[in-house]
């Protein structure tokens, strides 16, 4: 197994940690990406419409009768001007109904198998420790010797963002949260729709607790943290692009440790061999 150096909160080499067999796992982007696609799905509000939207007007198509059993486009009735004469209520028409509307009953939400689940969150979470992958996502890593980074468990306890800030200096992640910072506000209909501003992705805190670090990062762009139990696949690969530019702590490292899968040990076992 691979050894790879832990930090203190100062930046100072700690020592040195056994990575678990989960960091072997084989890098399957196409199977992240279908667990993004999956677990993006749960979130999706079913869209429906009013049984009968665009209907609400009196209109008929045979008034008056050709005679001939020809059709005629639906007409709006009555007098007085208004909408008298125009056609209505058809999917043709100005105002009228939609010729195949979305229904709530659609079936939207994604089903995933659970071994596939386990093993695309193994794989991301192996794609952390890779140098090319974290850099072709587009972070800033200049000056970081060795992935997947560790710190010591005192950065569970950090929960103001004046010492989280020293800690992203320390440990050469500052340059990363500060990419983010050269995005300009957008411009025309995202503006006008309340997309103006587009914050992207930086880096990820993996804790086994993350109820104090999570204030401390409040104010700062794109940093996040989330628990071990919670990880998903959807914090390691935000877009189903791996992978993230990921900061664990040591007692994150034995939780992820615990992960078992008889399947997971297999692909390993195959791809060493």
């Amino acid at each position: 197994m691979t050894k790879v150096a832990t930090y203190t909160i100062t930046g100072t080499k700690d020592s040195e940690v056994e990575l678990p067999l989960v960091f072997s796992t084989p890098f399957r982007r196409e199977l992240i990406h279908k667990a993004v696609t999956n677990l993006t799905s749960h979130k999706f509000q079913p869209q429906g419409r009013h049984p009968s939207a665009g209907q609400d007007v009196v209109a008929d198509s045979n008034d008056p009768p050709t005679g001939q059993g020809v059709s005629r486009v639906a007409r709006a009735q009555g007098g007085g001007g208004g909408r008298q004469g125009q056609g209505a209520e058809v999917a043709s028409t100005r105002g009228g109904r939609q010729a195949h509307p979305p229904i709530v009953e659609r079936v939207i939400y994604k089903k995933l198998n659970k071994k596939e689940n386990k093993l695309a969150l193994c794989s991301a979470i192996a794609a952390t420790a890779s140098k090319e992958r974290i850099e072709l996502r587009g972070h800033k890593i200049d000056g970081i010797e060795s992935f997947p980074i560790i710190v010591t468990d005192d950065i569970e306890s950090v929960s103001k963002t004046n010492e989280m800030t020293k800690i992203l200096d320390a440990l050469k992640l500052s340059q990363d949260v500060e990419r983010l910072d050269s995005r300009k506000p957008r411009s025309g209909q995202s503006r006008l729709r309340g997309r103006s501003k587009k914050v992207g992705k930086s880096v990820l805190f993996v804790t086994k607790d993350a109820s104090n670090i999570s204030k401390a990062i409040g104010a700062l762009p794109g940093v996040e943290a989330q628990s071990v139990k919670d990880l998903s696949v959807l914090d390691l690969a935000p877009g189903s692009d791996p992978s993230r530019l990921t900061v664990y702590s040591k007692s994150a490292i034995d939780e992820i440790g615990k992960i078992k899968s008889t399947h997971m040990e297999l692909m390993v076992k195959i791809e060493w061999t």
